[in-house]
Parts: C-alpha cells; structure tokens; sequence
C-alpha cells in the first residue's frame, strides 16, 4: 500500500502552463551537456535530429487529442500547429501564419530557443535556427504526409533578422490513403 503522503494541491492549467518551460529547459540543458562533451557542431546536429524527431511525436500526439489521422488539407494543418502552439508550447513562441494557396509564409517574432542560446553566451546562437530547418518539415509530413514539401527560409533571428520567415510549399504526391 502506497502512503497517503501530503501533497500541494495544483491546478491542471498551472501544471499546463509550467510544462512548455520545462521542456525548453531540457532541451537546452541536453544540448548544452552534448556542447560541453563534444563540440557546437556535434550538439547542434543531434539537437537538429532529436527537434525534428520530437516535432513528429508533438503532431501525432495533436492529432490524437484532436482525433484525427492527419490534417484536412493545408489550412487545418496550420490550425493544428496554431492550436498546439497556443495551447501546449506556449512559452517563449510567438508566429504567424499566412496561407495562400500552397504556400505557407510562417513568421516567427519571438523564440525563447533562440533567446535561451544568447542567453548562454555559446560561441553561436543559432543552433535553434539549425534545429528549425528541419522541424518545420518534420510538422508538416507528420500532418500532411501525401505532400511534398519545400522549405525556404527567408530570414532567422538567430542569424540577426528581426524575425524569422519561412517559406513552405506543398504539392500533392499522392492520397493519404494509399
């Protein structure tokens, strides 16, 4: 028998709100103990794999909670992201999203991974800027998997831009179903 221990009682939108935080914070922690093992070119590598393998688990699980299989089309793929963004990784990201067509111009203006490695005074800060060229895609195959798609990138904070701006274009391959 497990004992009754005391615990603080806590509110599911506390737990919620706490967890963005700590998820960034262990990724940066990983990636800062791979920097100091190897080398920046080492870390920023593996955190690439590891974002764009996480990225894919972060749309599946959405689209569970949201039963679906895989996003409608373009526009509901982006309410997806927008709706996992703003209801899960709130911390430190804030986007926009123009569809036109096809394409999909994605503009991020805040981005506590990029702020995270400024803040840790490595000799680059853009190792979430190498994280995001592939995450983008991983997002977007895990919810739209019969299309190919293109990645452009405009401009990168991490890079000294003001905000960053991708460019996503979509073309159908083939039906989801087969």
């Amino acid at each position: 028998m497990t004992p009754d221990w005391d615990v603080y009682p806590l509110e599911t939108t506390d737990l919620v709100r706490a967890l963005p935080g700590l998820l960034l914070a262990w990724d940066g922690q990983w990636f800062l103990k791979v920097y100091d093992e190897f080398d920046w070119g080492t870390a920023a590598r593996l955190n690439a794999r590891v974002r764009a393998a996480f990225g894919r688990i972060e749309m599946r699980t959405m689209l569970g909670v949201l039963g679906k299989r895989y996003a409608d089309d373009l526009p509901d793929a982006v309410r997806v992201l927008r709706t996992y963004i703003h209801s899960v990784f709130a911390a430190g990201f804030v986007s926009d999203f123009h569809v036109v067509g096809d394409r999909l111009d994605a503009f991020v203006s805040v981005c506590a991974a990029c702020e995270g490695a400024r803040r840790a005074g490595l000799e680059r800060t853009d190792q979430a800027c190498v994280a995001c060229e592939t995450l983008w895609i991983a997002w977007f195959k895990t919810l739209l998997p019969n299309r190919h798609i293109t990645f452009d990138i405009q401009g990168r904070m991490g890079y000294g831009d003001q905000r960053c701006h991708f460019v996503l274009q979509f073309e159908r391959m083939f039906d989801a179903e087969s």
